[in-house]
């Protein structure tokens, strides 16, 4: 049986916070006491340490997808954490471009109602003729 991770106070929680950021953003402060310690272990893993995906990446990532979901916050948010984590200008107006690329044609092919097996297949066939021409 998995033991559950003790509580920690909202102020441990807020000292980690700010030892780690600098200060404690506002949005942070408003929230409840008992989900606060477990949504800042969250927060800092996905957004500020090292996971599978490297940093710059999951960022840009995850600008493109508020490029779609247009949360202003998270756009500003993800757009100046990846410049923190070297990414340039141009990598950055590229998950932009990219994301409106792809949301596109997920437009069109929903609004085509495109057969989604047909769609599967022919994909398949794509893949082991590029896989044949690349050898």
């Amino acid at each position: 049986m998995a033991t559950e991770r003790a509580m920690r106070s909202r102020a441990d929680v807020e000292r980690d916070i700010k030892e780690t950021l600098g200060l404690v953003p506002s949005f942070f402060k408003r929230l409840p006491d008992d989900v606060l310690d477990q949504e800042w272990q969250l927060f800092k893993h996905w957004e500020l340490e090292q996971t599978l995906i490297p940093n710059k990446y999951k960022e840009l990532l995850m600008l493109a997808v508020h490029s779609e979901t247009r949360c202003r916050y998270c756009t500003l948010f993800h757009t100046e954490v990846a410049r923190m984590f070297g990414a340039s200008d141009g990598e950055i107006e590229e998950a932009a471009l990219l994301a409106k690329h792809t949301v596109g044609w997920s437009a069109y092919l929903n609004g085509i109602r495109e057969d989604y097996d047909h769609f599967a297949n022919e994909l398949q066939q794509i893949g082991s003729y590029m896989q044949r021409k690349k050898s």
